[in-house]
């Protein structure tokens, strides 16, 4: 198909190809049977044993005039799609399909599209291959905007595979630059207005919830000189309890959010603080599939608000956000989640005793969150909880960087993380542990022979309270030239834990970029856990094999 699609762009006429631009994206596995982890063997789907998989994506933009565009992305999951990536992914179809067009004053969209009101916590669609995630709304949108003012009006039906979730979304927002309004010179004040409603049919008999769920958003973003603040509150009506798939039509809440961001920054100094509190804030398009392992149907987006760390030991033990109500037994319940994070940064000045010839750059980041304190009946099902209290831990996370270049050649990094991590609450697994541990990541890089070529070096260590986990990791990179480059990684376990204690997870492989076109190359095991991309995490299985992509873009 990609051989004929190929030909036929070369026949076209230039002013076709000036007008259209193409991507591509192919991501291939083979998995293959491992005498240390076992053999190969994937029970979500019919085919069981099917070694290969792979996942590509095609998408065509087209301008047809200088304001109207059209989109198509053609997908294909042939003959499977990649692990753990949600069953109705299948075959090969038209994913996503628009007609678009945008003026000044005007935009329009007919077909998918993807939006995003606030900060997201009550509407925000977007694609990310990496996760397996793609909940654009099929339907109908309209923006007006003005120097000052814009509005947007939507309806539309979510993404879900290549069908849509049996449910009706309807949007409205609306932003205000006050500040452009009253000409302020020296700082900037918008506010924002936002409405999104869900609209589905059940077959309860006298349902004790309402067919539409209603969620209603104010925001407010200040500014000046160095400083920032802005905040935004949610309130969602009333919104039945799901567990396990089940409806359960006697336990009805509402809930709501409080976001909280400021900050402050100049030159060589500046620092971020974020508070946020969610209760009962699960918003999916369809209920039954409320907290499913594939990240689908989610209508809003409550990312976990922590450090993303770069290292891979400092990835075992990643947090979740966790915004719904769980009444798993009557010692696992939650109702939310309350805490925050802060960053700070700061520049050590060149020359001085610390900063040296280059200066030194330190960062520091702590979060801490926990569950909302109050009191909850299981047997009754109900809860009532504090606004402001803070309940069991869950989880926190304090790290310390340190970035120093020597010389022209040689920079370094030096990384401490502590973590503690409640495993019974974050996974809701009733044999979990309390989990603290401390990391120690040091990484050299050493710049030699022409532009572009470098060594890497990383070394990192993880202790735990835990005698389940005691792990030990490095990595070797060689960029051979801006565009060659080779690693290999390895991770290690020497504690008791079942499933990974005593495997080495290896890794080698490389990449080749000419221009917009990326190819990779890697064969190792994957150690079962948590994939997380900007605070989202899905679940991937372990799994042995070698796996190639290929990215190009015309």
């Amino acid at each position: 198909m990609l051989l004929t699609f190929c030909f036929t762009v070369n026949q076209m006429s230039a002013q076709w190809l000036d007008n259209l631009r193409v991507g591509l994206e192919s991501n291939m596995a083979w998995y293959n049977d491992d005498k240390r982890t076992g053999p190969f063997f994937d029970d979500e789907n019919n085919d069981g044993d099917e070694h290969l998989r792979v996942n590509s994506y095609l998408k065509l933009d087209y301008n047809f005039l200088k304001n109207l565009t059209a989109t198509v992305q053609l997908e294909s999951y042939e003959p499977l799609a990649l692990l753990n990536y949600s069953p109705n992914f299948d075959g090969t179809n038209f994913g996503i399909y628009s007609l678009n067009y945008k003026s000044d004053l005007l935009e329009a969209s007919a077909g998918h599209y993807y939006e995003q009101f606030g900060s997201g916590l009550i509407l925000r669609n977007w694609e990310d291959r990496q996760l397996g995630l793609n909940n654009a709304l099929l339907g109908g949108r309209v923006k007006i905007s003005t120097d000052f003012f814009s509005t947007t009006l939507l309806y539309g039906r979510q993404r879900v595979g290549f069908e849509t979730a049996d449910s009706n979304i309807f949007g409205w927002n609306t932003e205000v630059d006050i500040s452009n309004i009253f000409k302020f010179e020296k700082s900037s004040l918008n506010l924002g207005l936002s409405y999104v409603g869900r609209q589905e049919k059940t077959d309860i008999e006298d349902p004790d919830f309402n067919e539409l769920t209603n969620a209603f958003s104010g925001r407010i973003d200040f500014s000046q000189g160095s400083f920032y603040a802005n905040a935004e509150y949610v309130a969602k009506s009333d919104d039945v309890y799901v567990f396990n798939g089940q409806i359960i039509n006697n336990f009805v809440n509402p809930g709501n959010a409080l976001l909280f961001n400021t900050g402050f920054s100049k030159k060589g100094f500046g620092v971020d603080a974020t508070f946020r509190r969610l209760e009962n804030m699960g918003f999916f398009s369809e209920r039954e599939k409320t907290g499913n392992v594939f990240l689908e149907n989610n209508i809003n987006f409550t990312p976990a608000l922590t450090k993303q760390h770069d290292y891979l030991l400092t990835n075992i033990f990643v947090y979740q956000a966790q915004s719904q109500v769980i009444f798993a037994d009557p010692q696992l319940m939650e109702a939310g989640e309350i805490g925050g994070q802060i960053d700070v940064f700061y520049n050590i000045k060149k020359g001085t005793a610390l900063g040296g010839e280059y200066g030194t750059k330190l960062a520091f980041n702590a979060s801490y969150w926990a569950g909302l304190k109050g009191d909850y009946d299981f047997n009754n099902l109900s809860y009532d909880v504090d606004y402001f209290g803070f309940g069991d831990k869950y989880f926190s996370d304090i790290s310390l960087e340190v970035r120093k270049k020597w010389n022209k050649k040689i920079n370094s990094i030096f990384y401490y993380v502590n973590q503690y991590y409640n495993q019974r609450t974050i996974e809701d697994n009733f044999s979990g542990e309390q989990i603290k541990t401390n990391i120690v990541v040091g990484e050299t890089i050493y710049k030699f022979g022409r532009i572009g070529q470098s060594v890497r070096l990383e070394l990192q260590k993880l202790w735990s309270n835990s005698d389940n986990h005691d792990w030990v990791g490095g990595t070797l990179e060689y960029n051979a030239s801006p565009r060659l480059s080779f690693y290999v990684n390895d991770i290690y376990n020497s504690g008791d834990d079942s499933s990974t204690s005593e495997n080495h997870y290896y890794n080698f492989g490389g990449s080749f970029n000419k221009g917009s076109t990326r190819i990779s190359l890697n064969y190792g095991r994957q150690r079962a856990g948590l994939v997380c991309v900007g605070g989202v995490c899905r679940f991937v299985p372990e799994a042995t094999g070698l796996s190639a992509s290929l990215l190009m873009s015309f």
